[in-house]
């Protein structure tokens, strides 16, 4: 396929993303479940083979430097070594492949790499079923989740992220004619302004969420015309192996040079994430994980560019309600959704003392705080009291210290609070040795505050009792400045209360969410419509997906010269 054909190929589908993103309606190009995937069974049969395919034998991926072999992962299901191995590489081999690769990757029209890399999607939607089972069998997530949201809805980030590359580099002109008088006599210029890269990106993955913000922070570096060298987390390696296969393969059957994608391996044991940051080739840094070195990426990480997505306390405040059976029940699937692994799970729900008004009319009742956090407990215990019911929503715990984190907080609720749902284990049907665990719930006071100021990463939450509404909302409003946090959820029948948390979430820099019950999930993000994380409060400096987050992946250089006299 010519540039030509592979530009045309992928026109249509792209200009559709930019109009999705332009009126951030809801769209997809990709089904949200296997079933649905033409000719679903044999995919699904050929993809969970391929993905078994990989088990107990190195990863074949021919990269320069390699200097051995590296594999640690364990599957949160079946509790064995998936026994891979994969290529561990040389970082100053990495870099210079990497560099050397750029210049004609840059020199392509912009047009082309977003045709290449809109070929890449074709190719990881192809493998979808694959990855899918490998994220499985890593992060932990159950296989619609997987699927959903670290395949298609990942995709669907990607090409979003290549939608606002094609309008920042569509923004900028390649050259002008330019006149002006200077006294007496006119000076005539001819100007050439060049797109040029920043250099290596570097994309660390984060371990229960590898692809989601990966595959966008790829594409944005990419088709901005960076190379990017991928640094997943050791314990959800497969699922990034796979994308570098991929990215590779298109690339050099596009004529480039494959080393623009190349794959950085660590251990738990010796990690290089300092290293490979302070890089003297490293010009980005696209950083997914854990606050403390989220932190430290954004403080050392000059003179590379970097775009962070940490962790953050997602609060809830509760004010009043229409249904309270109805917001019960929609919190709790939250709450439990991969058993609060997420990056958008409400972990601190603020109850006001004075109670939560419940209807309107004649037939409204104030419901006491405790009462309603009965409820929500109750509401939880009962999603997961079946266990494939809780296999569905809940899957398996990513790592053992979520399980050694729920036992701490079991035993500070305890003896500082009051356990309002004991957390447990319970059996997964398909998987008699997976890592499970349900929903711990505790109810404290303000007064805890150090049980409850930091990400509690796992199935755990708090329910906090204020002096009333606007305390609650000023106290989960403080979490997000002081602590972080990307969502945020209302409960309120209120208009004046609604608006004054609309501008109190939007002062701390949290997406909020009100009054919503019903099937969807209430942390769901969709893409070309969604803003995720604002870059506003320490949760993360960058947002998915929009101009920023590609505008300054390169930059611009500008020549001119006297014009040619004319005849």
């Amino acid at each position: 396929m010519n540039a030509e054909q592979l530009i045309a190929k992928h026109a249509a589908r792209l200009d559709r993303a930019a109009t999705a993103c332009r009126t951030r309606e809801c769209w997809s190009p990709f089904p949200e479940l296997p079933g649905k995937l033409p000719d679903a069974e044999r995919v699904q049969r050929e993809g969970k083979a391929a993905f078994e395919a990989h088990l107990g034998r190195p990863f074949a991926l021919d990269q320069p430097g390699e200097i051995g072999r590296l594999g640690e992962e364990v599957s949160p299901y079946t509790g064995a070594p998936l026994g891979i191995d994969y290529p561990h590489a040389d970082l100053d081999a990495l870099f210079t492949a990497a560099r050397r690769s750029i210049d004609t990757w840059a020199a392509a029209a912009p047009a082309l790499r977003t045709g290449v890399l809109m070929e890449v999607i074709d190719r990881l939607y192809a493998r979808v079923i694959e990855i899918a089972h490998a994220v499985m069998h890593t992060a932990g997530q159950s296989m619609n989740m997987s699927f959903a949201g670290s395949g298609v809805n990942a995709l669907d980030r990607g090409i979003e992220a290549l939608v606002y590359a094609r309008d920042a580099l569509g923004a900028v002109a390649t050259g002008a004619r330019w006149e002006r008088r200077f006294g007496p006599a006119t000076i005539t210029l001819d100007k050439t302004y060049r797109l040029v890269p920043r250099g290596v990106a570097v994309c660390f993955t984060c371990a229960s969420f590898p692809t989601w913000n990966a595959w966008p922070s790829m594409m944005a570096s990419l088709a901005t015309g960076n190379a990017v060298i991928v640094k997943p987390h050791p314990a959800t390696v497969l699922p990034m192996a796979i994308t570098v296969q991929v990215f590779r393969s298109v690339l050099a059957e596009a004529g480039f040079d494959p080393n623009l994608v190349t794959l950085a391996l660590d251990s738990t044991a010796e990690p290089i994430g300092m290293k490979i940051v302070k890089h003297p080739d490293c010009a980005i840094v696209d950083f997914t994980g854990s606050v403390r070195f989220g932190q430290w990426v954004e403080k050392n990480a000059h003179p590379a560019l970097a775009f962070t997505e940490t962790a953050g306390v997602n609060t809830v405040v509760i004010d009043s309600c229409d249904d309270l059976d109805a917001m019960c029940r929609s919190l709790a699937t939250t709450l439990c959704m991969f058993s609060a692994q997420m990056c958008t799970s409400p972990q601190n729900i603020y109850l006001p003392a004075t109670g939560v008004r419940v209807g309107c009319g004649a037939d409204a009742r104030t419901v006491a705080a405790d009462e309603v956090a009965r409820n929500l407990a109750a509401a939880v215990a009962a999603l997961v009291e079946e266990p494939r019911k809780a296999a569905m929503i809940l899957a398996t715990i990513q790592s053992p210290q979520s399980l050694a984190l729920i036992a701490q907080l079991r035993d500070a609720g305890n003896k500082r609070g009051r356990v309002l749902l004991d957390s447990r284990s319970y059996p997964h049907p398909e998987w008699p040795d997976a890592r499970t665990a349900t929903p711990l719930m505790l109810a404290v006071s303000t007064a805890e505050r150090d049980l409850y100021g930091e990400e509690r990463f796992g199935p755990i939450s708090f329910c906090i009792t204020t002096r009333d509404a606007a305390d609650a909302l000023d106290q989960a409003t403080r979490d997000v400045k002081e602590f972080g946090g990307l969502t945020a959820f209302l409960y309120s029948t209120d208009e004046a209360t609604i608006e004054r948390a609309e501008a109190a979430y939007a002062r701390a820099g949290a997406q909020l969410t009100i009054n919503l019950t019903g099937p969807m999930p209430l942390n769901f993000a969709a893409a070309y419509s969604d803003y995720h994380v604002t870059g506003l409060n320490p949760a993360g400096n960058a947002s998915l997906t929009d101009l920023a987050f590609v505008a300054s992946r390169f930059r611009i250089v500008q020549s001119r010269r006297p014009a040619p006299a004319t005849a």
